[in-house]
């Protein structure tokens, strides 16, 4: 029966979350192993002593910054889980964009737990060599960048053997992750993603108060940042319902019966989540990313010393192309995976139909409306979010990480995901939980 009391609500969850076996041994696994991976991000790769080095060069460097931020301080730390789980988030959002393109892997796709792990299979797949290219690659930019010079030149067989340690540490991350989502709360990947933002946090906030130099420039800044915060988590939660009505007929005793019941479609304002950022930062740092390769000293004014200027994050004119490439990856991503889900159809199939709408075509052309309005509300959520940190800096004058923002999305979306799952657990066994 539900528990009573005088204690804040929060409070009595706590501890009837404790209370249970099962939850409690749930919640103790998933903190067990982002202790092991907090551990890994400190074991360094055979090339001691650049650390530092590595951190002055990812602060100027938005692109590695995101990287960084997903592997939770582990790629600034030259750890043996340097790479992190991005290369699996790059070979997730690629099999999310191939499987409506590629008849086989749609067919895959639709047999429905057999073909999920089907297509997890190939996603796994996918991620060795992705981590492969992506280890090199961060190599290659470091030796290019002078980072590595005390170990220079460095021989074929330490080389492979730092690309192979950072294959490895993804592929150990994602198993991680699942055995998280298996046996813990939350989403795995999510709550590893988390976990390196929390450990983050108190360097994010140091960072605040070091660059704040009068009390009021740090006052506007923690507005700003209040500010984004509930924005935030409005926008997470946010949702269009979509009234949807059900008939079914049942013959009982010799004769037949219809039946009705109603319901509703939760179409999500911010559907794409935080793709559409991580998508417009690949594209916006590619230049610099491939001029660094090619630049000359400082005081060159040379083709690629140019690119390098142009394409820096501090400028008005990046962070304006910055904020149209958000919206329209936002759309683009948005309009695929709801074009993947094919709700007009599943609707028919399970007798369903929106009131004054005609089942088939009229209902997919009318959900496609529906879904283009509200994207373009969440479209400019998440470019809002993107370019915020730059915006308070130019306001209050502080000095930010630039991925601030990014990290509360990330965080706050995770937190509110595992506390609905610790919800549903105290609601299955009739106890009251968080949420009104």
């Amino acid at each position: 029966m539900q528990r009573k009391g005088t204690q804040p609500r929060l409070v009595q969850a706590m501890k009837d979350i404790w209370a249970l076996p099962d939850l409690r041994r749930k919640i103790l696994f998933t903190l067990g192993i982002l202790a092991i991976f907090r551990f890994l991000s400190h074991v360094p790769l055979p090339l001691p002593g650049i650390q530092e080095a590595l951190r002055e060069f990812f602060q100027e460097q938005l692109l590695f910054g995101m990287v960084d931020l997903f592997s939770g301080g582990a790629m600034s730390s030259f750890s043996i889980v340097a790479t992190g789980i991005f290369p699996y988030i790059t070979a997730s959002i690629i099999m999310q964009l191939l499987v409506p393109v590629i008849p086989r892997l749609q067919a895959i796709s639709q047999e429905g737990d057999v073909g999920r792990q089907r297509i997890n299979r190939i996603t796994h797949m996918l991620t060795v060599p992705l981590a492969g290219l992506q280890g090199y690659g961060m190599l290659t930019i470091l030796r290019v960048q002078g980072i590595t010079a005390p170990y220079e030149p460095l021989d074929p067989l330490t080389i492979t053997t730092i690309i192979a340690t950072m294959v490895a540490g993804t592929i150990f991350l994602v198993w991680l992750g699942e055995l998280i989502t298996e046996r813990g709360i939350g989403n795995g990947i999510s709550i590893i993603i988390f976990g390196g933002i929390v450990a983050s946090l108190p360097e994010m906030i140091g960072r605040a108060f070091i660059a704040a130099r009068d009390p009021e420039g740090l006052t506007v800044f923690l507005i700003l940042s209040a500010a984004t915060l509930v924005l935030i988590v409005i926008f997470v939660e946010a949702h269009r319902r979509i009234p949807v009505q059900y008939a079914r007929s049942s013959f009982r005793a010799g004769r037949m019966y219809r039946q009705s019941g109603s319901t509703y479609i939760p179409l999500r304002v911010n559907t794409a989540g935080m793709i559409p950022i991580i998508f417009a930062v690949a594209i916006m740092q590619f230049p610099a990313t491939i001029a660094s390769f090619f630049m000359g000293p400082a005081d060159d004014p040379n083709f690629w010393n140019r690119v390098a200027e142009i394409f820096q994050a501090d400028t008005f004119l990046y962070q304006g192309a910055y904020f149209l490439l958000v919206i329209g990856f936002a759309f683009f991503y948005t309009l695929t995976i709801f074009e993947q889900m094919n709700l007009s159809q599943t609707l028919q199939r399970q007798s369903g139909f929106i009131h004054g709408v005609r089942p088939g075509k009229a209902t997919s052309d009318y959900l496609n409306r529906v879904i283009r309005r509200i994207t373009f509300g969440g479209a400019l959520f998440l470019a809002i979010v993107a370019i915020m940190p730059f915006v308070a800096s130019q306001i209050a004058g502080v000095e930010v990480l630039v991925l601030q923002s990014t990290a509360m999305l990330i965080a706050v979306g995770v937190a509110l995901d595992t506390m609905k799952q610790l919800e549903a657990q105290l609601t299955m066994r009739r106890y009251e939980g968080f949420l009104k």
